[in-house]
């Protein structure tokens, strides 16, 4: 009777692993060594490449390209999280804040060169710096994690596509009836981003003030629970 007392005993004391934002992790999910954050870092660790390629070598074909890649490869750690059971909480954190990290990067340093018509780039460099700044503010005061929707993420694609084609565009080894097409695309993908960012930014100005209630309706539960552990013990 001693054994299964203590049994239950322990069960009931056994305190759930929670992240950063107080939400509870599941099982398996506290993992930092996994095949997807490893493909998360690579990206990560690319961007000083990106800008070796545009300002030390002036090669502006050969970054857009590698700046498209990081964009379009953003879809792969997602897609071996979820087919090879590998998701973890931390890199639900890290590969949202590697995309706007690659965005803002990538767009910042084309603007520089001249690429990109200032307002554009403002535009888009100004929502993701007020979508970070929110989330992690509402963050800090308690609110659950909300995650990345699929309208965020189609305009971060739409995005990583126009930017390195405005870049192309600029290469001077370029004809200039090529150049033409190229720089049509990029603003066809970059109003179609333009238009899913602000509308991922708005839902989570939405979604803000109810996060942070269940985020703290979570934290004040969890708080009632140890207190009625720690006077049951």
């Amino acid at each position: 009777m001693a054994d299964k007392s203590t049994g239950r005993q322990g069960a009931g004391n056994h305190q759930a692993r929670r992240g950063l934002a107080g939400q509870e992790i599941p099982d398996g999910e506290d993992r930092l060594l996994t095949v997807p954050n490893l493909i998360t870092l690579v990206r990560l660790l690319c961007i000083p490449l990106f800008l070796w390629l545009l300002f030390a070598e002036d090669m502006r074909v050969e970054a857009a390209i590698l700046l498209a890649v990081l964009g379009a490869t953003d879809w792969v750690d997602g897609y071996v999280a979820r087919r090879f059971n590998q998701v973890s909480d931390f890199g639900k954190m890290f590969d949202p804040i590697v995309d706007r990290l690659l965005m803002v990067v990538g767009v910042g340093a084309i603007i520089i060169i001249g690429a990109v018509p200032l307002w554009f780039g403002i535009l888009v460099i100004g929502r993701e710096i007020v979508m970070s700044v929110y989330v992690v503010s509402i963050t800090a005061m308690g609110a659950r994690r909300m995650d990345v929707t699929w309208i965020g993420k189609t305009g971060t694609f739409f995005q990583m596509i126009a930017f390195p084609l405005f870049l192309a565009s600029t290469d001077t080894g370029l004809s200039d009836g090529f150049t033409t097409v190229v720089r049509i695309g990029a603003w066809i993908c970059g109003l179609i981003g333009l238009v899913y960012g602000y509308l991922a930014l708005f839902g989570y100005l939405r979604e803000g003030p109810e996060a942070l209630r269940e985020g703290r309706a979570l934290s004040d539960a969890q708080f009632d629970s140890d207190q009625n552990a720690t006077g049951q013990e």
